[in-house]
């Protein structure tokens, strides 16, 4: 096929003859009066040598325009592709983030000045149960975004070794092990849950800009909620909203659109903020993504903790659905109970 914006290919036309210089043409010989005669006399051209069809055209130029990544799920979502069709462009970070803020400003203790840190996480719609490679897909994508490591190759690589069969990951462990091998980067199983003693922990990792991969269960808003394990889910965060008695004096900048809501300045050093203590009811909360949204969603750090408490069971609906799934030896529990998964870059410090 030829591209409509490249030049039409036609063959060329040989310049016309003079009549007087062509050869006399020589009738053929009369045929034998024996002979019957014809229904329709041969056409001058059934006595010449056939003409060869002329070769086929090239194939078009190469495009160098840019190919979109591919969007898990959209071949079986009509609804979904002209959802996205009339949605646009994805937002940056910081413009989602900041629509999201406003919409849930009243949520936020007026008592209290907000810090938000937050990486600029891409998006990705999975496909079937592969929530936790998606979000393990997007916290790669910024860890190093210039490798480029495909959804596909996770799955891949997931499969060979023996951790999925459809996609789904009940083992934080074994995520771990698919994140340093497929991406290369550093990764630290957390066990005991998100509260004490691993909280602070938890909030500098964020701070600084890292990835948390979560497992929790998912509510039909994708919010966390606690249905033993039932709904188990994956999300990952890359960002983190901390409400402050004070904000540090250097190194923050006030936004101008959000009175109270501050960012770290850009290229300025910064001390890290005194954060908040445990049992501070809306004092911390998570911004994170889930490969059913485009989005960033707003999760109060308490209600995060305690879904990730809970995960105890494995989905009924899923024992009966007549497909394999890995589920390590312990069950749910022991693969994804108040643990979560912290990834940094293979050259940072811990």
């Amino acid at each position: 096929m030829i591209s409509p914006c490249s030049p039409s290919l036609e063959l060329p036309i040989p310049p016309p003859q003079n009549p007087a210089s062509q050869a006399p043409i020589i009738p053929p010989p009369p045929l034998p009066p024996n002979l019957p005669k014809l229904a329709f006399p041969p056409s001058p051209s059934s006595l010449q040598t056939p003409i060869p069809p002329p070769p086929p055209l090239p194939p078009p130029p190469a495009t160098t325009r840019f190919s979109p990544p591919h969007v898990f799920g959209l071949e079986k979502s009509q609804l979904l592709k002209e959802a996205l069709e009339r949605a646009g462009p994805v937002p940056r970070s910081r413009e989602d983030v900041k629509r999201l803020l406003k919409l849930h400003k009243n949520r936020f203790r007026s008592d209290l000045q907000w810090i938000l840190f937050c990486a600029d996480l891409p998006s990705l719609i999975q496909e079937g149960p592969q929530c936790g490679l998606v979000a393990l897909w997007m916290a790669g994508a910024l860890l190093a975004p210039l490798s480029g490591t495909p959804l596909e190759r996770l799955v891949q690589v997931a499969m060979e070794r023996g951790y999925t069969a459809q996609g789904e990951m009940f083992s934080v462990t074994d995520m771990g092990r698919l994140a340093q091998e497929a991406l290369g980067c550093q990764a630290e199983v957390l066990y005991g849950g998100l509260g004490a003693p691993n909280r602070d922990h938890v909030l500098q990792h964020l701070v600084t800009g890292h990835p948390l991969l979560i497992p929790y269960d998912e509510d039909f808003n994708h919010e966390p909620c606690q249905r033993k394990g039932h709904k188990a889910h994956w999300a990952v965060s890359a960002g983190v909203l901390l409400g402050v008695q004070g904000v540090p004096s250097l190194g923050y900048e006030e936004d101008p659109e959000l009175p109270g809501l501050f960012h770290p300045a850009p290229g300025t050093p910064r001390p890290p903020p005194s954060l908040p203590e445990e049992g501070s009811p809306g004092a911390v909360y998570l911004l994170a993504k889930q490969g059913k949204s485009w989005h960033y969603q707003l999760w109060d750090y308490e209600q995060v903790r305690d879904s990730n408490l809970q995960l105890t069971d494995f989905s009924p609906s899923r024992a009966a659905d007549g497909r394999e799934y890995v589920v390590p030896v312990g069950g749910v529990q022991a693969g994804l109970c108040g643990q979560a998964l912290l990834l940094r870059p293979q050259d940072s410090g811990r």
